[in-house]
């Protein structure tokens, strides 16, 4: 499939947008639970305001693709059949909690920020994740999407990159301690599901052969001529073969800069900490934060480019 950029950096952002959206809700319940995690209650606002940032652009970028952008509205309108439709309406949905907890921040309220509203804030982003994961999982056209690792790895990548983003922010040592860790413990798991993931979809085979493409399925058919005279839509979107030249190099420089560096980055970072240097500490933690999400950028971009549409056994 032809990797369209608005989608992937739409994944990207939004996915660490609501990842990190995740680990302030997670935080904000730990602390109104009686836990004592959070120092200034300004590190979680300014936390949830990245997320939301993060989150608003990744869903503009997601309509410059769109040939009629203006009526990306409709797309609201058939959450009953559609998980395009229903990650739609709980992007919109997540706002309201977060919004309301960000409130609750603020004020410095413990009744505007009940347990029950960070609880929600959890929730409603892992499902948007979830609802963004399976608008790809529920293609059967194409086998590659259609894999049970594709809806864990949209959340391990949004949890990775979410914790990789707090423990970037400054001004909560607790906080930072707690989101490294995640880092650490996410990074290698992220790295398996991939590796499960595309070992899986390069030992199986298409679930059709190229004779029941053209309805003679017991026919051992070979092309001999293009049933076209020149490219179209079909050829350049579902026919991509740039990342199948490239996809080990490219598989060990996503490796690399989502697991490998942010996983070095964070013992490297704990190490300045512990010497005395905290704004090298901080510098490490941005970098590998920054590491992290172009990983997401280079597996996102694989992720379209090496699932190959059951079209291309006829074209």
């Amino acid at each position: 499939m032809h990797p369209a950029f608005s989608v992937i950096f739409f994944t990207t952002l939004s996915g660490a947008g609501y990842g990190l959206m995740a680990w302030v809700g997670a935080i904000a319940f730990y602390h109104y639970a009686g836990g004592s995690l959070v120092e200034p209650m300004r590190v979680l606002a300014f936390a949830m305001l990245t997320a939301l940032i993060l989150v608003t652009v990744g869903l503009l970028s997601s309509t410059l693709h769109l040939g009629k952008p203006l009526r990306a509205w409709r797309a609201f309108s058939q959450w009953r059949t559609s998980w395009l439709s229903r990650e739609g309406v709980m992007a919109i949905v997540a706002y309201l909690p977060a919004l309301g907890l960000l409130l609750g921040v603020v004020r410095k309220s413990g009744a505007a920020m009940p347990m029950l509203l960070s609880v929600a804030v959890v929730v409603c982003a892992l499902l948007t994740v979830a609802c963004t994961a399976m608008i790809y999982a529920s293609l059967k056209p194409i086998p590659a999407w259609r894999h049970w690792l594709v809806v864990p790895g949209y959340l391990a990548f949004a949890l990775l990159s979410g914790a990789a983003l707090l423990a970037a922010l400054p001004g909560a040592p607790a906080v930072g301690r707690s989101a490294m860790t995640a880092v650490v413990l996410l990074a290698p798991l992220t790295a398996l599901l991939k590796l499960m993931y595309w070992r899986a979809i390069d030992r199986t085979p298409l679930p059709v052969t190229r004779g029941e493409a053209v309805g003679l399925p017991d026919r051992e058919l070979s092309v001999f001529e293009r049933p076209h005279t020149e490219e179209n839509y079909l050829t350049r979107e579902m026919g991509y073969v740039l990342a199948r030249k490239h996809a080990r190099k490219l598989r060990l420089i996503a490796l690399t800069l989502f697991a490998l560096l942010p996983l070095a980055g964070m013992f490297v970072a704990g190490l300045m900490q512990v010497t005395g240097s905290p704004e090298t500490a901080a510098v490490v933690t941005a970098l590998s934060a920054l590491s992290v999400l172009l990983g997401a950028v280079v597996e996102r971009w694989l992720f379209f480019a090496q699932a190959k549409h059951l079209v291309t056994l006829y074209y």
